[in-house]
């Protein structure tokens, strides 16, 4: 019982006990009223059961009416109900202070001997909680060891859901802490990049069906192939690479980032390629691209290398066009306008997104006539530091680039 409760139940006895008590001092005045009227008169002294007494006694004038001695000996029982009243709170206000302790006492003692429960019977508990056991026997009931018949109580069924739910989050906490885990080493060195790669093919057996988990090992075999240093590992681990992103997007087709991991493999593979695989990839990395974009349309990688395939495709010569033509109808079509908005989208999204970036938008400006700008991306892109691959590739193009423009 919580300390408020025993206030409230000791108020409302204190505040019944005094409403009795009105009662009785307005029969004492009452009764002290009558033997005004009654002192000429010779009177008896009646106890409760209208014979001579002396103990609690009550007054009754000679020729006092049948009904009111009733009355008064109603009242002298009441009197006598209220002094038993007087003495049981007195007993329980000694008592109350001390009750609020006990009763916390009692609970913690309950509580210890709930938790003290031993592996067979968490066990056969278990076996509860699984289902009803053969024989008819109830779903809440399980037998112990000497053949008697036990029920859970509230408190254990409400533990075991709580630990059967823990059990069943607890995969998905850990393939969190993994994501988590490699999308730091993914920021990391090769060293990290590495141990990435490793840590997702130890979990995939556990973690295989998601596709959270195999864009990211899609990413891994990317930043592997990157790293890299023989064309025969690098072509091993775009191949391994493309069919892990094929797998993510057809595991889950509204993942955006398998979508565009997926294209990146495919972008990856045309190093590797024949000129007419090549032409195919191409046409299936922008069909990922696109819906990756459709997806997640604040994602400022996906126009920038949407961007790259618009220039690329702008710069194909006649001779892959005619193959494209032959093998698909038409050849892919993309104009270097095109190229140009999309890497100028990327410098919305995240303004000096890479040092890259600035160096497609000076090729883009340089091709359409626009040398001033060119001449201000080059600038910008000089100004960063290398710190990638990515860094290193933009500043060989820099060192062709700058010179065209007097820096």
């Amino acid at each position: 019982m919580a300390h408020t409760d025993s206030k409230v139940l000791a108020l409302g006895a204190l505040a019944g006990v005094a409403g009795i008590s009105l009662a009785v001092v307005c029969y004492q005045n009452y009764a002290s009223r009558r033997r005004c009227r009654s002192s000429s008169a010779p009177g008896i002294y009646l106890n409760r059961n209208n014979q001579p007494g002396s103990a609690v006694m009550l007054v009754d004038g000679h020729g006092l009416p049948t009904g009111q001695v009733e009355v008064l000996e109603r009242l002298e029982a009441l009197i006598k109900c209220v002094s038993e009243l007087k003495d049981e709170m007195k007993a329980l206000k000694t008592a109350l202070p001390t009750l609020q302790d006990q009763v916390i006492e009692e609970l913690r003692a309950r509580d210890e001997t709930r938790h003290r429960t031993t592996p067979t019977r968490r066990k056969r508990v278990a076996a509860v909680v699984a289902g009803p056991r053969p024989g008819g026997r109830s779903s809440e009931e399980a037998e112990s060891e000497g053949g008697y018949m036990t029920a859970l109580t509230d408190s254990e069924e409400e533990e075991l859901s709580d630990e059967a739910q823990s059990g069943e989050e607890q995969p998905v906490d850990r393939l969190c802490v993994l994501l988590e885990r490699v999308d730091r080493l993914h920021k990391g060195g090769e060293s990290d990049k590495m141990e990435s790669l490793n840590i997702l093919l130890e979990q995939r057996e556990e973690f295989g069906q998601s596709s959270s988990f195999l864009w990211r090992l899609t990413r891994a075999y990317c930043d592997l192939h990157d790293i890299s240093s023989t064309l025969e590992e690098k072509k091993t681990y775009a191949q391994t690479g493309k069919r892990v992103g094929e797998e993510a997007v057809t595991l889950n087709p509204t993942c955006a980032e398998s979508h565009q991991w997926f294209a990146i493999l495919c972008g990856v593979m045309t190093e590797y390629d024949t000129l007419t695989d090549k032409i195919k990839n191409g046409y299936v990395f922008k069909e990922h691209l696109e819906k990756a974009i459709e997806l997640k349309p604040q994602d400022p990688l996906s126009y920038y290398l949407l961007g790259r395939w618009c220039y690329t495709v702008a710069q194909l010569s006649w001779l892959e066009r005619k193959i494209a033509a032959n093998l698909f109808g038409e050849p892919p079509t993309a104009t270097v306008e095109e190229a140009l908005n999309n890497f100028l989208k990327v410098e919305e999204l995240q303004p000096a997104y890479s040092k890259l970036n600035y160096v497609f938008l000076a090729k883009c400006y340089r091709y359409l006539g626009q040398t001033e700008k060119a001449r201000r991306m080059c600038e910008t892109a000089v100004s960063m530091s290398t710190t990638s691959k990515e860094d290193e590739e933009a500043q060989k193009e820099l060192d062709v680039l700058c010179p065209d423009f007097g820096l």
